[in-house]
């Protein structure tokens, strides 16, 4: 078996819809075996992610995170994604990992926000500036069409970076802006939180993505605590990140607190119940939605001459 080279020029045969409906029958396949390793150097870390879903295949994928790196102008974040044949092993194919990051990445969090936000949502706050909360302005518009962004960073010249020439508006005071808004995607490396849950109002939605690490928040107990709480995967979070791990040690919640998971969803438990009601969607990521994401583009990257 000769393995495909899938390069990140691939992305023009993606869609976002797409990639949802792939998440969705992954989803109904059997919970595969995750296996996670970190490595530490200070602030900087190595990732790497394995699993093999019966019926689709195995991956591994290997992640570095070297924050310094935004100094040097180079990605933060690189690494390599192998995809491997479900009944033989073999090497099917090396995908661009960048490509499979990106839109695992945002597209997690737009199939959460498709079931927990209002369908009336139409203001959207990015907090973080990066890489990621600019997936996120294509992936929201999917389903948010007609939606209205702020965005809010620590730096304003990287916030002026994205968002003028998206055109989009950039929020000076934080606590304003989340009041502002009806969805929420915080996408920093912020290891303290920077979201209070005082702040927030009835009906809305946030989706947490930068928390990946233990030592790592972007929300504080309040707001997990008054939330009705999502996770994409309960096996990638709960006792691995700190945006759950402390509000459970802390006392604020207990893992019952945690109502479902994508797995829930051919149950319906993954959904908002009310419009009053505030939800939250904790992004934990995971080699099994890399499997599902990779597994889509190769599928759309073989069919691209048919």
């Amino acid at each position: 078996m000769t393995p495909d080279f899938i390069p990140g020029s691939a992305e023009k045969l993606l869609d976002w819809r797409g990639l949802m409906a792939a998440f969705e029958a992954g989803h109904r396949l059997k919970q595969p075996d995750i296996k996670d390793l970190f490595v530490y150097r200070g602030p900087d870390t190595v990732l790497d992610r394995a699993t093999w879903i019966d019926g689709l295949g195995a991956l591994v994928k290997v992640a570095t995170v070297v924050p310094g790196n935004t100094a040097r102008k180079k990605p933060t974040v690189n690494g390599a994604v192998t995809l491997y044949d479900d009944v033989t092993g073999e090497l099917t194919a090396l995908v661009d990992f960048h490509l499979v990051t990106k839109w695992k990445t945002a597209g997690d969090s737009l199939l959460a926000a498709s079931k927990l936000a209002r369908k009336d949502s139409r203001r959207i706050l990015l907090v973080g500036a990066g890489n990621v909360a600019r997936s996120m302005v294509s992936a929201y518009r999917t389903i948010f069409p007609a939606a209205e962004f702020r965005i809010w960073s620590r730096s304003v010249a990287s916030a002026a970076h994205l968002a003028t020439p998206l055109g989009l508006e950039i929020a000076a005071d934080l606590e304003a802006a989340v009041g502002w808004a009806d969805v929420i995607c915080t996408c920093t490396m912020a290891t303290e939180p920077l979201i209070k849950g005082e702040w927030l109002r009835p009906g809305q939605h946030l989706d947490l993505i930068g928390a990946y690490r233990p030592d790592m928040r972007e929300v504080d107990d309040a707001a997990i605590a008054h939330a009705r709480l999502f996770v994409d995967a309960r096996a990638t979070t709960v006792h691995h990140i700190g945006e759950i791990m402390a509000p459970l040690k802390s006392g604020a919640i207990t893992e019952k607190a945690i109502l479902a998971d994508f797995y829930d969803l051919p149950s319906g438990r993954y959904a908002r119940e009310t419009a009053e009601e505030i939800t939250i969607a904790k992004n934990g990521g995971g080699a099994h939605l890399d499997l599902m994401t990779a597994d889509y583009i190769l599928r759309a990257w073989r069919s691209r001459q048919v």
